[in-house]
């Protein structure tokens, strides 16, 4: 590996809001953050670590109030002084940063131009150059070994006979016909010569140049469908003549493809043909890259492991842990002499209590840039030696938290009950900075959604409820991590098959009791809410547990199973946790179906959802809203335009904010009338 020569002599000031050394504040009186401040943080992410280890390339994400939009900019860290710089300062966003392997050039994409194309840009600084100028822009790419290509991903253009029909008869869509697939490309530096390496009836996904640059392990699934994702196999395409040839083709996902450091095996994720990898563990798998049987890398590891790396010194991948997140490494070599789906698998953490993620190693391995949050943080950029089989002495090299200095910030803590059923269930209490234990609270609990998500003891993590408005206000909030949740082990996560919404209501309901019974809340103000799979679960509390609850709001939420079977963009989630189609088994739709109890429902309810949802479509608002309004609950529906991506949640600020400051206006109005303030959301009540 060459020096970065180029940048020896670089000096880099850390003048600006995110840069690490700065000078400590002065003590300032402590405000709560309003809705609008903490939806204008500035976020740091994706660090990637150059070759050497000298520098650290990350974004920083800022909110665009004027242009409703969240834009990010590439900025520059020295580890060895810890200075940084902006790097980036184009119009929209830069990001995905990608050292060249020598270490003398980044390439990033950027929507600068409105459609993401890839940039090459001198770190040192300077203007940035534009790679590509595609109709429809990249999706991913990444370097060469050698430095002189770039391989990316991109749509196919519309093929001639689509756009001949839309001449003859406007546009319009055949379902589950109409794919337009993503493909593989190499682009030539030199000559900026562009070629296709795949052409198929498939899609592209990840993919990860060989040592020697001349193959390209990569994923594919039969269409761009997430429903399937259960199809997706790994091939490999020699570069010099695009020659492509299958290497794992077993039923069931298998993804996300890494070479070993000679280039004879590839890594994957998997989930080894089993039928149910919506909800069961999958695994690290490794197979000849000439062809053969994977070998299963981490059979003894209980969680969901996702690739980081394949180096020298180990295969190391990144997984939860509870309510915490950390880096591991395999000792691929070390199950050898024992057997080969045992090898020793190391954690790697900074401490015990902390949510990492985003690993960048160097060429060598040796050192490694992430980011890293807890309880008193949000992430921060750091950098680590691998040293004795652990992160050493983490250096921080931005300073995101300098911007809630000021605020009032309460406590958290991971507690732990038993549910109805004896499970255990863990999750994170939000205590006011001046919590009184001879006091009783009103408390709030947010669901998280998935059910595979996970609620994390960090500060300022959620943009769709304004959980760190209300605790500054003296009130307890609850983020119950219920059976299904990720980071607690496959067992755990298949206890609510055949009995979603059921048993995650016990989780639920038993963490309230077990905080009413320390006799720290109220239990006349207990209020509900959350988000897709806690829209749906709050949706079966207010059919359920109305006696229970003052205030409920369901985000996304799902009502009727059958409602979202028939519209959902993933079938296969429901048919795997439900274990049958509604045909196959209605009493098991209704029975998990919150509208089922709806004639039970009193708890006054905000229902929020998005137009143009893909993931829990917008019928299962408009069940829910009707049901109750037919049993004469106060009810409110808000439907919200212009959510990006397949519409299931709030991705700008602005509807974040709309989100957030309805929440405030309900549970205001039902369960703090005396702060309330006069409504601004149209709705029936």
């Amino acid at each position: 590996m060459k020096n970065i020569l180029l940048l020896a002599g670089v000096a880099l000031s850390g003048g600006a809001i995110l840069a690490a050394q700065q000078p400590a504040p002065l003590a300032l009186p402590r405000s709560a953050p309003t809705v609008d401040q903490i939806l204008s943080l500035k976020r740091a992410g994706s660090p990637e670590l150059s070759p050497d280890g000298r520098y650290v390339a990350y974004t920083v994400r800022a909110t665009n109030w004027d242009e409703n939009a969240y834009e990010t900019e590439i900025w520059l860290a020295d580890t060895g002084t810890g200075a940084a710089r902006q790097l980036t300062n184009g119009r929209k966003s830069s990001q995905s940063p990608a050292w060249s392997p020598d270490g003398s050039r980044l390439a990033f994409i950027s929507d600068r131009t409105d459609k993401r194309q890839i940039y090459l840009i001198n770190p040192a600084g300077g203007e940035a150059e534009a790679l590509t100028t595609l109709d429809d822009g990249v999706n991913s790419f990444a370097w060469a070994p050698d430095g002189t290509r770039i391989a990316y991903t991109a749509a196919e253009p519309k093929s001639a006979a689509v756009k001949d029909r839309d001449k003859k008869y406007g546009e319009f869509q055949i379902v589950e016909q109409d794919y337009r697939m993503t493909q593989l490309f190499v682009l030539d530096l030199s000559t900026r010569a562009t070629r296709a390496l795949t052409n198929g009836a498939f899609t592209v996904g990840a993919f990860a140049w060989s040592p020697d640059g001349t193959r390209i392990a990569f994923d594919h699934q039969v269409n761009t469908s997430p429903a399937s994702s259960g199809t997706s196999d790994i091939s490999i395409v020699t570069v010099a003549d695009a020659a492509v040839r299958p290497l794992v083709t077993q039923n069931g996902p298998d993804s996300r493809p890494v070479w070993s450091p000679d280039g004879t095996r590839v890594a994957f994720e998997t989930a080894m043909a089993n039928p149910d990898y919506y909800y069961m563990n999958r695994v690290i798998a490794a197979v000849p890259a000439g062809g053969g049987a994977p070998a299963v890398l981490t059979k003894a590891f209980d969680e969901d492991p996702s690739i980081v790396a394949w180096k020298a010194n180990g295969l190391f991948f990144s997984a939860s842990q509870r309510t915490y997140s950390s880096l591991f490494r395999i000792d691929v070599e070390s199950g050898s002499s024992r057997t080969p789906q045992q090898p020793t698998i190391t954690r790697l953490a900074p401490n015990e209590t902390s949510v990492s993620s985003n690993f960048s190693f160097s060429s060598d391995g040796s050192k490694v840039a992430f980011l890293s949050a807890d309880a008193t943080s949000i992430a921060e950029v750091y950098m680590a030696p691998l040293s004795g089989g652990s992160l050493a002495a983490p250096k921080k090299l931005s300073d995101a938290n300098s911007q809630t200095r000021s605020w009032s910030m309460g406590t958290l803590e991971v507690v732990s009950w038993k549910s109805q059923d004896g499970a255990t269930i863990e999750g994170v209490l939000h205590k006011p900075a001046n919590f009184d234990a001879s006091r009783k609270y009103p408390l709030l609990v947010v669901i998280h959604g998935g059910p595979t998500g996970v609620s994390r003891a960090v500060p300022f993590t959620s943009t769709t409820y304004p959980i760190d408005v209300w605790v500054p206000r003296g009130v307890l909030v609850l983020e119950p991590n219920y059976r299904g949740s990720a980071g607690y082990g496959e067992k755990f996560r298949a206890l609510n098959v055949r009995n979603l919404g059921i048993g995650d209501a016990w989780d639920v309901v038993s963490g309230v009791d077990a905080l009413i019974a320390k006799g720290m809340v109220d239990p006349d103000r207990v209020g509900a809410m959350g988000w897709s799979q806690g829209g749906y679960i709050s949706a079966f509390l207010t059919t359920h547990d109305s006696a229970r609850f003052k205030a409920i709001s369901v985000g996304a939420g799902i009502s009727d199973w059958m409602t979202y079977y028939v519209n959902t963009d993933i079938h296969p989630f429901t048919r795997q946790y439900l274990k049958a189609t509604p045909w196959e088994d209605p009493e098991i739709y209704a029975k998990t179906s919150p509208i089922t109890y709806i004639k039970q429902a009193k708890t006054p309810t905000l229902i929020q959802h998005g137009a143009t949802d893909q993931r829990v479509p917008l019928p299962n608002a408009y069940e829910l809203y009707q049901g109750l309004l037919d049993n004469k609950v106060p009810a409110k529906l808000i439907v919200y335009q212009g959510f990006g991506g397949i519409g299931h949640g709030p991705t700008k600020p602005k509807s974040q904010r709309a989100t957030m400051d309805h929440n405030l206006e309900w549970f205001d109005q039902y369960m703090f009338p005396s702060t309330a303030k006069p409504a601004t959301a149209a709705g029936r009540q």
